[in-house]
C-alpha cells in the first residue's frame, strides 16, 4: 500500500515549485495590419497598384531579410491591405522593421521591375507603443518627392488569455492518521492526448479536518484543459504525511465544460479509492468534494495596457564616484572613446533605446549621484545630468548621452555610491500617479558595490513600499543632498504638472502613511560596469529571497542585478552585447507592470478608433 502511495504522490514531490504554464506558453504574437494614404500615382492612364514588402533585421547580422508581401489591390492611391503580418513580440528586444511599398507592374515576383514608391523605417516596439497601437509615419526614400504616409496598426492575437477561480470544499473524507484526522489536499492533472496526465494545480493543506474548506485559487484556463473544455481533469485527494509519503485518499474527473457549470448538485464529486472499492463490497466512497464557487474572468496583458494608453516613464541615474577613475585617462570607465561608446553610454543605450518607444514625449529625466558640484564642490547624490534642476529632462537617447558628456566636463569625481536618493526621487514620482496611466523605470548605473544599503532597502521596502528590479551595470547608491523642496522636477508636456509639483513638495515624513507602504508603479534595473565584485547587490535582487527591511518583506518583486561584463561579446561586437543585456534586463518588465495593475485592480483602458477605413473610398483585393 505504502508503495502504491508513493508511485502515486511521486509526481507532487516538487509541486510546490511548479508552475503550469512556464515555458510552455509561445511569444506574444501581434498581428500587423497595413494602409496607405496618398502614395505616389505611377501610372500613366489609371491609380498605382500598391503594394508592401515587410523586411525585417537580424540582430547581429544587421542584415535585412523580407518577412512578407501584403496582396496587390489594383488602382488606388488609398489601399486598406487585407493580408497582415503575424510578429512574434518581445518586449526586451528592439525588434527593426523597414516596409517597402512598390507600384505592381507585372506578374513577375521580382521587386526591381516594378515602381518604387517610398519606404519607412520603425521598430515593433514604436507601432505597439504608438496611441491605440496605431502608427503614421510619412513616407520617404525619393528625394523631393512627398510620398505619402503609411498606417501601421498592431493587434495582439488571442489565445485564451482566461483565468479560472474557483473554491472547493470536501464532506466525511476518509480517516487516514492514527492520532487524529486527515490533512486534505487536492491536486489538480489535465489530460494529454496520449493518455497520461500532467499536473497543473495543487491545494494547500488543511490540518486535521475530514471536512476541509479549501482557499479559492485562479488559474489559467489554459492549463487545466489547453483549450479544450471536453479534456478529462483528474483530481487527487491525499492525506498529507511530514515525511512526504502523503496516503492516497481517492479520486474524482471531471471536465472544464462541468466546472463552468458552477455551484449546483452536478459539481458535488465522490472521491473513490479503486483498490479499496476492490476490496471491500460495501464500499461506497472515500467522501465527496463540492464546489463552491466558479469564476472565470480575462487576464489583461503588457499590450492591453499600452494599447490603452499606459505610458513607461524612464530615468537614468549614473555613478559619477571617484572609482570610476578619472575621465580623461583611457582606464576610467567614463573615458570618452572618439570611436566608441563606453559601458555606461552602452548600457544607457541599450536598455533606453527600447523603453522611448512606450514614452509618447521621449523627454527623459537624467540623473548622477556621487560627484562634487560647481561652483562650491558640495557633494551631491541626485543631480540633473543637464544641469537644470528645474527641469532636468533631456531629449531622447541622444538628449541624455550628450548630457552626460557635458557632465564629465564640470563635475569631479568622489562618493560615496548611495542609491537611496534616486530611488525616492523617482518614488516621488510614481506615488503622484497611481491609475494606471504611468509606469516608471529606473535605471541605475554604477561601477563599486552599494554604500547604503541599509537605506535602500528601507527605501525599496518601507519608505516607498516598491521592491526594486535592478540590473546592475556596476553602479553604486545615492545619498540625497537635497531637500525635498528643491526636487521639483515636473515632466514637461505631461498634463501632470501641478500634481507632480505637490508630490515632489511633499517631505518625507509628511507623505501619507499608506500611500508610503502601497506598491507603486515602478521598477528599477542596476546594470554594474567595471570588473568590481557585486556579491552585496544580489541581495537586491528578490529572485531567490524576497528583499526584506527591519523584518517587512517588500510586497512585491522587482529588483534584479546584473554585471554588463556577464554580456559583452567575446568577438568585441558591441551591438550584440547591448542586445543581450537589453533583452535580459528588461525581460520581467511587462511581468511587473501587469503586477502592479493587477494589485491595485486597474484594468487597461478602452481606446477609439483614430481614423476610419470609410474615411477613403473602399478598394477590393485582387
Amino acid at each position: 500500500m505504502e508503495g502504491d502511495v508513493m508511485d502515486k504522490v511521486e509526481a507532487t514531490a516538487t509541486v510546490c515549485d511548479f508552475d503550469p504554464i512556464s515555458g510552455s506558453i509561445p511569444a506574444t504574437k501581434v498581428e500587423i495590419t497595413v494602409s496607405c494614404r496618398n502614395l505616389l500615382d505611377r501610372d500613366t492612364f489609371s491609380k498605382s497598384d500598391p503594394l508592401v514588402v515587410l523586411y525585417t533585421q537580424g540582430v547581429e547580422s544587421k542584415q535585412w531579410r523580407e518577412f512578407g508581401r501584403t496582396e496587390v489591390i489594383d488602382n488606388t492611391l488609398n489601399p486598406d491591405f487585407v493580408r497582415k503580418y503575424i510578429l512574434d513580440y518581445f518586449f526586451e528586444e528592439k525588434q527593426n522593421l523597414r516596409f517597402d511599398v512598390y507600384d505592381v507592374d507585372s506578374k513577375s515576383p521580382d521587386l526591381a521591375k516594378h515602381d518604387f514608391l517610398g519606404q519607412v523605417y520603425c521598430t515593433l516596439g514604436e507601432i505597439v507603443g504608438s496611441p491605440a497601437s496605431r502608427l503614421e509615419k510619412p513616407l520617404g526614400g525619393i528625394p523631393g518627392k512627398k510620398c505619402g504616409t503609411i498606417l501601421l496598426s498592431a493587434e495582439e492575437l488571442g489565445n485564451c488569455r482566461d483565468y479560472a477561480t474557483m473554491q472547493f470544499c470536501a464532506n466525511k473524507l476518509d480517516k487516514k492518521d492514527f492520532f487524529g484526522k486527515s490533512d486534505p489536499f487536492m491536486v489538480f492533472y489535465r489530460s494529454n492526448e496520449d493518455g497520461t496526465f500532467t499536473i497543473c494545480h495543487k491545494t494547500e493543506v488543511v490540518k486535521n479536518t475530514l471536512n476541509p474548506v479549501w482557499q479559492p485559487f485562479s488559474i489559467p484556463v489554459r492549463a487545466l484543459c489547453n483549450g479544450d473544455y471536453d479534456r478529462t481533469i483528474k483530481v487527487e485527494v491525499y492525506d498529507w504525511d511530514r515525511d512526504g509519503s502523503h496516503d492516497f485518499i481517492g479520486e474524482f474527473t471531471t471536465s472544464y465544460k462541468e466546472l463552468c457549470r458552477g455551484q449546483n448538485q452536478l459539481n458535488a464529486y465522490e472521491v473513490v479509492n479503486a483498490k479499496k472499492k476492490i476490496k471491500k463490497k460495501r464500499y461506497i466512497n472515500s467522501g465527496t468534494v463540492s464546489m463552491l464557487s466558479f469564476i472565470v474572468e480575462s487576464e489583461h496583458t503588457f499590450l492591453d495596457y499600452i494599447k490603452g494608453g499606459t505610458q513607461i516613464h524612464f530615468t537614468v541615474a549614473i555613478d559619477f564616484t571617484a572609482s570610476n577613475g578619472n575621465p580623461s585617462q583611457s582606464t576610467s570607465l567614463h573615458y570618452m572613446n572618439p570611436y566608441q561608446m563606453n559601458a555606461y553610454a552602452m548600457a544607457l543605450k541599450a536598455v533606453g533605446e527600447i523603453i522611448q518607444d512606450y514614452d509618447s514625449d521621449k523627454m527623459f529625466p537624467a540623473l548622477g549621484f556621487g560627484a562634487k558640484l560647481p561652483p562650491d564642490g558640495r557633494v551631491s547624490h541626485e543631480f540633473p545630468l543637464n544641469g537644470n534642476v528645474e527641469n532636468p529632462y533631456c531629449n531622447g537617447m541622444e538628449g541624455i548621452l550628450d548630457a552626460y558628456h557635458q557632465s564629465l566636463k564640470t563635475v569631479q569625481l568622489y562618493g560615496p555610491t548611495n542609491f537611496a536618493p534616486v530611488v525616492n526621487h523617482v518614488a516621488r514620482y510614481a506615488a503622484a500617479v497611481q491609475d494606471g496611466s504611468q509606469y516608471f523605470v529606473l535605471l541605475i548605473i554604477t561601477d563599486g558595490v552599494i554604500s547604503d544599503m541599509a537605506q535602500t532597502k528601507e527605501a525599496i521596502v518601507n519608505g516607498i513600499g516598491i521592491a526594486a528590479r535592478i540590473f546592475c551595470f556596476q553602479l553604486r547608491p545615492l545619498t540625497s543632498q537635497f531637500a525635498p523642496g528643491n526636487l521639483s522636477f515636473c515632466p514637461p508636456s505631461k498634463g501632470l504638472n501641478d500634481l507632480l509639483h505637490l508630490a515632489f513638495r511633499l517631505c518625507p515624513g509628511e507623505m501619507n502613511q499608506k500611500e508610503r507602504a502601497a506598491k507603486l508603479p515602478m521598477s528599477i534595473i542596476i546594470v554594474g560596469v567595471g570588473q568590481a565584485e557585486f556579491d552585496a547587490m544580489v541581495e537586491l535582487d528578490g529572485d531567490d529571497i524576497r528583499i526584506s527591511s527591519r523584518g517587512k518583506l517588500a510586497e512585491r518583486d522587482i529588483v534584479q542585478f546584473v554585471p554588463f561584463r556577464d554580456y559583452m561579446d567575446r568577438t568585441g561586437n558591441h551591438v550584440l552585447s547591448m542586445a543581450r543585456l537589453a533583452k535580459d534586463v528588461l525581460a520581467e518588465i511587462p511581468d511587473q507592470l501587469i503586477s502592479y495593475m493587477k494589485s491595485r485592480g486597474i484594468k487597461p483602458n478602452t481606446v477609439p478608433l483614430l481614423y476610419s477605413q470609410g474615411d477613403h473610398p473602399q478598394t477590393n483585393p485582387v
